[in-house]
């Protein structure tokens, strides 16, 4: 039963997890062997997919959209969608996605004479369900060693823990503060009405014990 108390609450943490998971910018060491540009019919994925260029006319159901592909050290494939954010969620303001995909067309390199390069995105990446990150912006690095430091992510996580650590200590101090000495109160109403009920039980006791020795 302990157990089950907890599964709200990681329910509640991995959803939130993965929301941050998915909207935080991520930075991939790649090398750029292609861009292209197809038309995409949306269905049940369209939820991971952006809206059209800001102030294009696109449909909601299909449109064209730009792709980065690229090929990591490792050798394993990574492919990119390039689309504007433009003022919703998340917010980055993405609206340079055209110049985004030229310079990201000037980087393409061949295996004989990498050029390597530190694309930055958000999202996920399923083959299932056919859904791709978002590439927001592309530079070059020395090489496939690169390293990088997510400054953002890392205050953003810092500031959020504090946050949460300070509604936290707020609502531990409310309780123990507020609601604590009000529970606290009732039960020793409580309790005194119930040491009164049974006073009186015992006093009402008394009483037929008496009349019914009289009798």
């Amino acid at each position: 039963m302990r157990v089950l108390k907890w599964v709200p609450l990681l329910l509640v943490v991995g959803i939130i997890a993965a929301f941050l998971h998915y909207t935080l910018p991520q930075t991939d060491i790649v090398r750029v062997v292609d861009t292209d540009v197809r038309r995409v019919d949306f269905g049940e994925n369209s939820i991971f997919w952006a809206d059209g260029d800001v102030g294009s006319g696109a449909t909601a159901s299909n449109r064209d959209v730009r792709f980065i592909e690229t090929v990591r050290p490792s050798g394993r494939v990574s492919v990119y969608r390039n689309e504007d954010t433009g003022w919703g969620w998340p917010p980055y303001f993405k609206l340079d996605s055209s110049n985004l995909q030229t310079e990201a067309t000037d980087l393409v390199s061949t295996a004989a004479a990498p050029r390597w390069v530190a694309l930055r995105h958000y999202g996920w990446r399923s083959e299932f369900l056919s859904i791709f990150p978002n590439a927001v912006s592309v530079r070059e690095v020395e090489g496939p060693e690169a390293t990088t430091i997510p400054w953002f992510n890392i205050i953003f996580l810092t500031i959020l823990a504090a946050i949460v650590w300070a509604i936290t200590v707020r609502i531990i101090r409310f309780r123990r503060n507020r609601i604590d000495p009000v529970l606290e109160d009732a039960g020793e109403r409580w309790d005194a009405v119930e040491d009164n009920v049974a006073e009186r039980r015992r006093g009402m006791r008394a009483w037929w014990a008496r009349l019914w020795g009289r009798g």
